[in-house]
């Protein structure tokens, strides 16, 4: 072996005694310097860094000990994740910053039904102009009202009126859809455009009023899209 001849070649330069040792099968030779290399050969390496102290090993973040077991129930999982949970100030920040992105019409942000230039052409149409399907949450309301007006000629001529809306709605949102389906295959023959994905889009986005339209409107009303 290696450290056998390095310690002969070392004995001979050195010339330091030899020990001998005697056992059952007979006598063997083994120098001091042979043993030597040997405690030097088997020394463990270092670890290359230094060894941190205890108050850097305890900083928070830094975790010491084997990884905790994973929560077992939904309690142990809520209160897990509450633990983990940012700030309530900068979770009020990414919401702002969030909200403040999905009004401008970042595409990063928004839903997947709202993206691509497709479904922003069809909010720019809808926004172009007025439309009476605009007025279905206030007649929502004023069937609640009258639901609780417990006058029967007032609920009879609500009841009426509901349902002459309705109708008009209902005409106006299949009109605008085919009209809103026609321009966007216009303006965009290379995409493939659903008729009854793209009428409902419009028609949903339609019966919002236009303060509570996310993304916000880009064009004013009468502009020409």
């Amino acid at each position: 072996m290696r450290f056998l001849r390095r310690s002969e070649s070392t004995d001979a330069e050195s010339g330091t005694s030899t020990t001998t040792t005697g056992d059952s099968a007979g006598g063997t030779a083994v120098s001091e310097s042979e043993a030597e290399v040997r405690s030097r050969t088997h020394t463990t390496p270092g670890k290359g860094r230094a060894t941190p102290k205890r108050r850097e090993a305890e900083a928070p973040g830094r975790r010491r000990g084997p990884a905790p077991p994973p929560p077992r129930t939904q309690r142990e999982a809520s209160r897990l994740a509450k633990a983990n949970r940012p700030p309530k100030e900068d979770r009020r920040k990414a919401a702002a910053e969030r909200r403040r992105r999905m009004d401008a019409g970042d595409d990063r942000v928004l839903l997947p039904r709202d993206r691509g230039p497709v479904r922003a052409y069809v909010r720019d149409v809808v926004d172009s102009r007025p439309h009476v399907i605009g007025l279905f949450l206030p007649l929502a309301a004023l069937v609640v009202i009258a639901a609780l007006v417990q006058v029967p000629a007032v609920q009879q001529y609500v009841t009426l009126f509901t349902f002459l809306m309705l109708a008009v709605m209902l005409v106006e949102g299949t009109l605008l859809g085919m009209s809103v389906t026609r321009k966007a295959r216009a303006k965009f023959p290379d995409e493939t455009i659903s008729p009854f994905g793209t009428g409902w889009y419009s028609f949903s986005r339609a019966t919002q009023p236009r303060r509570m339209r996310v993304p916000k409107p880009r064009v004013e009303r009468g502009a020409q899209v």
